[in-house]
């Protein structure tokens, strides 16, 4: 998720509240939220391949 802290966007995990990292702009945190969702996925992903 995406939260606007002072005058940062930072990017937090919905589950553990982890930091991603702050960002200028809004549209550098959708950038950085898109990454981690492409490689939680993909690594989900890569493990079940390995396993079948």
């Amino acid at each position: 998720m995406i939260k606007k802290k002072g005058r940062k966007w930072v990017v937090l995990s919905e589950k553990t509240g982890r930091s991603f990292g702050s960002y200028d702009t809004k549209g550098e945190a959708e950038k950085r939220l898109r990454q981690v969702e492409f490689f939680k996925h993909t690594k989900a992903g890569a493990a079940r391949r390995r396993s079948a």
